[in-house]
């Protein structure tokens, strides 16, 4: 017997198309879990360093924000992006991520008395496959 099955009739068709939708649920479970376990290392990162986390994935309606932290009365706002290496991860961040993020941090702080005038800083954080983290302070800002 062959080990894949014949490309012909229907039900041939549907065990490969249940087959790949398995897959692919698959890989995107593994990929939300690489997020959640690169957010939760550059959380302890950062409280090492002193900051304090206030959320996590906090989401507004414009989008979410990673990580929200609080240190020396200005609050951090961390995109976090995972991938092969360094590079990778920082060319996965586009415009109009930049965009939500900042309106979605905008409407964070709008729930404070101050609303946007307190201190925001945007933090880009990298982490590679062998979960080096590498922090670009100050990365993200508007044009």
């Amino acid at each position: 017997p062959k080990p894949w099955p014949r490309l012909m009739g229907c039900q041939n068709v549907k065990f490969i198309r249940w087959r790949w939708n398995l897959i692919r649920k698959k890989t995107r479970k593994h990929a939300y879990l690489d997020g959640l376990a690169a957010e939760q290392q550059v959380a302890a990162h950062y409280q090492k360093r002193g900051y304090q986390l206030k959320h996590t994935r906090w989401r507004g309606a414009g989008g979410e924000i990673d990580l929200i932290l609080f240190h020396s009365d200005v609050w951090v706002f961390v995109e976090v992006k995972r991938a092969r290496d360094h590079a990778s991860a920082a060319s996965r961040l586009n415009r109009s991520q930049i965009q939500r993020m900042f309106q979605t941090a905008e409407e964070f702080c709008q729930t404070f008395a101050q609303g946007q005038l307190c201190d925001m800083r945007f933090d880009l954080a990298l982490v590679n496959a062998v979960a080096d983290v590498e922090i670009l302070e100050n990365a993200l800002y508007s044009d």
